[in-house]
């Protein structure tokens, strides 16, 4: 029951960000997915594995899946990136990956391919780019997308970093810590940020992956 609940609540937060998401003046039947890529593409939703649960724990490789699907290689910063898995995926693909993140971590040992179902080992020596400070607007300059998988205290700086500099976002938004305002009673804090983005002259649309714990996030395009 409590699991039939959470569903509930998750699927009508996701109705209510994709009604965020539409033009003001547009009427309730305008679909979303107008919305383009960097590169001019429609943007895809992600592919459903709600069947796979074995996938719900691979957060940063269903991420690299959604990104490598819906964008072509662009200079992205992972901020809060902690030990730069996603980032590394990203760089095997062909993108130019820098981790933002007060705290150096080293590569883990090994992950798990997805396509594949295999553990495929990360050399010894191997790094990405990393810039080992607190994420700061100003930092975003020269980059095409600002991506934050539960980047704490640093959401409404990305919307910011955004709006001022023209770059995508991909936000997975957990809990307020650290932000500049916390939502109204009854609000939730994603309805709070697409707001915040909306206000900022972003457009925003919802994704969902099959991961555990807070996976319904906002994508803002370039421009």
């Amino acid at each position: 029951m409590a699991k039939s609940k959470a569903k509930e609540r998750a699927d009508s937060l996701y109705r209510q960000l994709e009604q965020m998401a539409i033009p003001s003046g547009a009427d309730g039947d305008e679909d979303t997915s107008s919305l383009v890529s960097l590169q001019g593409r429609p943007i895809l939703p992600a592919v459903d594995s709600s069947r796979l649960l074995r996938m719900k724990k691979f957060r940063f490789q269903l991420m690299h899946q959604w990104l490598v699907q819906n964008f072509d290689p662009c200079k992205a910063a992972d901020i809060g990136g902690g030990k730069g898995l996603l980032a590394y995926l990203l760089q095997k693909s062909g993108w130019e990956a820098t981790v933002i993140d007060p705290v150096d971590q080293a590569l883990p040992e090994k992950y798990k391919d997805l396509s594949s179902g295999a553990r495929v080992k990360i050399k010894p020596g191997e790094a990405v780019k990393r810039l080992g400070v607190e994420f700061e607007s100003e930092q975003a300059d020269g980059f095409d997308l600002l991506i934050g998988m539960h980047a704490h205290a640093c959401n409404v700086k990305i919307i910011d970093a955004a709006a001022r500099f023209g770059c995508g976002f991909v936000l997975f938004p957990c809990c307020v810590i650290g932000e500049p305002f916390y939502p109204p009673l009854g609000v939730h804090w994603l309805e709070s940020l697409a707001d915040y983005a909306l206000r900022k002259g972003r457009p925003i649309q919802p994704i969902r992956l099959n991961f555990k714990g807070q996976n319904i996030g906002l994508v803002s395009l370039k421009g």
